[in-house]
């Protein structure tokens, strides 16, 4: 067997080099975070989606000591911009994204163009929990009931406007599986986020909306705005009154907000375990889930591996939807 000698000062520098590689795995974790972690918000400042993202980053925060979180907003195209800037970050734990079924599930389904895959692109950290939407009205809207609203958009088809938060996001798919599911003609006017949407609503500029409960609830208490119905299957302690559009005559209507914290594909596992961890040991805690819950959000974690199995069967059923609803995007 043939022996190949290197000199010696070239072997120390390759036993140096090789040992680097051994050990850089648990260095990285061991040193890691070193400098501040930013969580990327696809929505403008102020909306549900925000307030979701700064308590998991607060309480993040606390649970690895010495990290620093950064909330960093990047609206704009119904989440795609957010998300395709954390596609295309570095996968090493320090930059990550807070978002919804929006951003994993909708505009898949919708859009052809899109500079991320939800599955190639990202993996999770853990589900937190889902926000159903509400039909929301502004308070002096004539109608009060779902069935009284029907019966209006029947009578002046085209007349009514509906506002959502953006193209392709949750907001506008409830909206337009509620025109298709109720036959009735609603001209859907989408805002950049949930904040923008809601101060219109309020002001009375647009009469209608599909929101997040997060948003809408706080908004319905002080009596700015009034529910008419929830999309969920079932109803919520925070609104009891309120219907679900299930029960109201659409037994096949089901579309939740579900939130997930996802990295870009391919972190270095010693970093992986240690974000998965911190994930799931704060979402254990009573103090995070009850500042969630205060926030509207129905808590019902899930750890990283239920990600790539909900994002595939709902992308399905997303992509079925828009075929039935005729759903374009300009």
């Amino acid at each position: 067997m043939r022996t190949i000698q290197f000199p010696l000062a070239l072997g120390r520098c390759l036993a140096a080099g090789l040992m680097a590689l051994a050990l850089c795995g648990p260095a990285a974790a061991a040193g890691y975070p070193d400098r501040p972690i930013v969580l990327v918000v696809p929505y403008p400042p102020g909306g549900a989606a925000d307030t979701l993202g700064r308590i998991i980053a607060h309480h993040l925060g606390d649970e690895l000591p010495g990290s620093t979180w950064v909330v960093e907003n990047k609206g704009g195209a119904g989440t795609a911009i957010g998300a395709a800037y954390v596609a295309r970050a570095k996968p090493d734990g320090y930059t990550l994204l807070v978002s919804g079924n929006t951003t994993y599930t909708l505009n898949p389904a919708l859009k052809s163009n899109l500079q991320y895959d939800p599955l190639k692109s990202f993996e999770s950290l853990g589900i937190l929990g889902e926000s159903p939407l509400v039909l929301i009205a502004n308070a002096k809207f004539p109608a009060n009931t779902l069935q009284e609203l029907i019966a209006m958009a029947k009578r002046e088809p085209g007349k009514l406007n509906l506002a959502s938060f953006g193209f392709g996001t949750t907001s506008h798919f409830a909206g337009e599986m509620f025109k298709a599911a109720a036959g009735v003609d609603m001209v859907h006017i989408p805002y950049n986020g949930s904040a923008p949407a809601m101060k219109d609503l309020i002001a009375g500029q647009v009469p209608l909306s599909f929101d997040t409960n997060v948003a809408s609830v706080p908004q319905v208490k002080a009596g700015t705005v009034k529910a008419l119905a929830l999309t969920s299957t079932y109803r919520i302690d925070a609104l009891p009154g309120v219907p679900t559009l299930a029960e109201s005559g659409f037994p096949d209507f089901d579309l939740t907000a579900w939130i997930s914290v996802v990295a870009p594909r391919g972190l270095p596992e010693p970093v992986r375990k240690v974000l998965v961890k911190a994930m799931a040991d704060v979402m254990a805690k009573p103090e995070m889930k009850a500042d969630l819950e205060r926030a509207g959000l129905i808590v019902r974690f899930q750890p990283p591996s239920a990600y790539d199995a909900k994002v595939k069967s709902e992308l399905e059923a997303m992509r079925v939807i828009v075929q039935r609803a005729h759903m374009t995007i300009q």
